[in-house]
């Protein structure tokens, strides 16, 4: 029998295109997504464009849906003492975080393990999606599999 050698497998990158330009909408369709995600059993990592951004995605957290609980908060520095909760942040992201990464920023997050998903999510403002077709261009570049999603 022979070892073969296994290279970690490459992230999955998904595209979310809103058909609005609305951010509140683009807020609460991270918020669905993040609770779904949560509710997978899985915990990810926000990538905000700004820390005023965090702040509304925490805030929106809290109050997107009645009922609706998704343990989380702001990233800075520390980690959790609770191990399934979702950070939220403008940089820095844990290595334990990194296996799940919903972009809001117009940044390229990590595309190297522990990363597995990157969601991507647009709104339908010509800076959005100039931002987005760059980081497209740029996953591609890196051999990643994209699917892309209108909503």
């Amino acid at each position: 029998m022979t070892e073969t050698s296994h290279s970690p497998s490459l992230p999955e990158v998904s595209f979310y295109v809103l058909g609005s330009h609305d951010q509140q909408q683009r807020l609460e369709f991270a918020c669905k997504l993040v609770e779904k995600i949560y509710r997978t059993g899985f915990f990810c990592y926000v990538l905000a464009e700004s820390a005023e951004q965090a702040g509304q995605i925490d805030k929106a957290l809290w109050t997107f849906r009645a009922g609706s609980f998704v343990p989380h908060q702001i990233y800075q520095g520390l980690l959790p003492q609770y191990p399934g909760t979702i950070l939220i942040g403008d940089s820095d992201i844990p290595e334990a975080w990194r296996s799940v990464i919903v972009n809001l920023s117009s940044t390229f997050p990590p595309a190297e393990p522990p990363t597995e998903r990157i969601l991507e999510i647009l709104d339908n403002s010509e800076q959005s999606k100039q931002a987005g077709r760059q980081r497209y261009r740029h996953y591609q570049q890196l051999g990643l599999s994209i699917n892309t999603h209108k909503m």
